[in-house]
């Protein structure tokens, strides 16, 4: 390993015991997208979706499997379903009309878990994908899916659980559907970002590994305890990791990247 600092095992921050995963459908390929990747191809789907959850498993995770809801073909990115935290649950209003039915149908497992619980009220909406959890602080991204009173519900919502937050408004960026389209926390005070979002001010404070943009598929990435799930074909974003200490596990995303999804869409994390 081509470490400058000795591996950061047993990093200090947030323990993760279980996940939520749903299985992708066999009309997945009628999600939404917004890029021309080509059409997904379903026993490929399938196999990296096993791989996923075998990963999270490898990183000590219980896993919570739904069936494929067959109503909403999206509906295997859970992520943009919930909030979930160390304190509470907060049940999302996707910004996606289409998209809406799909927290009813994950509610009652989430509330198998949770004792604390709120929801995101109309008019406002949020997509999971649009926050990012940092320890104690979470960053809300303001997207074409994420509006205004969304993100001042969810804010609230976290301050009476004790974290702080900050906006950041994306919707002028054209490269990224979410905010973690665009950057990850990793733990030991570093984000993964991409070079276009890596002088917001709201990363001020921690150590960057910036994603050049050849590789910004990438800055999409999951910490989870010990590893980073970090998406295969990256080689210098699996390498900064390495020399900062990290152990990245590398997994193959390409049937969900063609319908815009990443590493983090696929699970809900707590």
């Amino acid at each position: 390993m081509r470490l400058n600092r000795r591996p950061r095992l047993g990093i200090v921050g947030r323990v993760f015991k279980n996940a939520i995963v749903r299985v992708p459908g066999e009309n997945f390929a009628e999600g939404l997208t917004t890029v021309a990747l080509g059409v997904p191809l379903y026993e490929q789907v399938m196999r990296q979706h096993v791989e996923y959850c075998a990963a999270l498993r490898e990183c000590g995770l219980a896993i919570t499997e739904l069936e494929a809801d067959a109503k909403h073909p999206d509906s295997t990115f859970v992520e943009d379903t919930a909030v979930l935290t160390a304190r509470g649950a907060v049940l999302t209003r996707p910004g996606a009309a289409s998209r809406e039915g799909e927290v009813a149908a994950m509610s009652g497992t989430i509330r198998g878990f949770f004792s604390e619980m709120a929801e995101i009220q109309a008019p406002g909406t949020v997509d999971g994908g649009d926050i990012c959890e940092a320890e104690n602080h979470f960053l809300i991204g303001l997207s074409k899916r994420t509006n205004e009173e969304g993100a001042r519900q969810l804010a609230g919502y976290l301050a009476d659980w004790g974290y702080g937050s900050t906006v950041v408004d994306i919707r002028r960026m054209e490269s990224i559907l979410h905010l973690k389209s665009g950057v990850s926390y990793i733990g030991d005070r570093t984000m993964v970002v991409t070079e276009e979002m890596a002088e917001a001010k709201c990363f001020r404070g921690y150590e960057l590994i910036r994603v050049p943009l050849d590789e910004s598929y990438a800055a999409n990435c999951v910490w989870v305890n010990e590893r980073v799930l970090v998406a295969a074909g990256y080689p210098r974003v699996e390498a900064g990791m390495r020399d900062r200490g990290f152990c990245p596990l590398v997994l193959e995303m390409s049937e969900f990247q063609k319908m815009d999804g990443g590493l983090s869409c696929l699970s809900l994390r707590f």
